[in-house]
């Protein structure tokens, strides 16, 4: 059963996006990118633009699933809760686009890409290159990030992928 995952890594300067095809356990690089937008824009006009954005790409990449990471942060707590603000909205649109929408930590992401829930950026990102046989890392790190996602996704709900409901 061929199943497309858009993995969605949230922001609000930039929003990294992958879709992957997974496949009876074979994963595939789709597409892969992001959404940005500029520094110098209100938030408010920031969030629009992250909507109008992504309810595009989801009608373009028409994905089965689409997998957002939860947030985490730990120092900078106002650039946290501009991220909250983004992610809100990607969450948003995701459930309004009928799309099954699923949420993972980052430690779930580490411990179903590398089995290590506590594994370096970098790490993650190794292992998305390798099991996407990719020559380099995407970039921008957002959009490895998302990639990462989308295959967390794909390792941690096999179940999922033959039909349940999301969480």
């Amino acid at each position: 059963m061929r199943v497309r995952i858009l993995g969605i890594d949230p922001g609000i300067a930039i929003v990294g996006f992958g879709l992957i095809e997974a496949d009876r356990g074979k994963t595939r690089l789709l597409n892969y990118g992001a959404i940005t937008t500029p520094a110098g824009l209100p938030l408010a006009r920031r969030l629009v633009q992250i909507e109008q954005d992504m309810e595009a790409l989801i009608a373009q990449l028409k994905p089965n699933a689409i997998a957002v990471e939860e947030l985490f942060f730990s120092n900078n707590i106002t650039t946290g809760i501009a991220v909250a603000h983004g992610r809100g909205i990607i969450l948003c649109t995701a459930e309004k686009s009928g799309v099954p929408l699923y949420e993972y930590t980052p430690m779930q992401v580490k411990q179903a890409i590398t089995g290590y829930g506590k594994a370096v950026k970098k790490q993650i990102q190794e292992m998305t290159r390798i099991m996407l046989h990719l020559e380099s890392v995407p970039k921008p790190d957002d959009t490895a990030d998302a990639l990462g996602m989308a295959i967390a996704h794909c390792h941690c709900s096999r179940s999922r992928l033959m039909g349940t409901a999301p969480r």
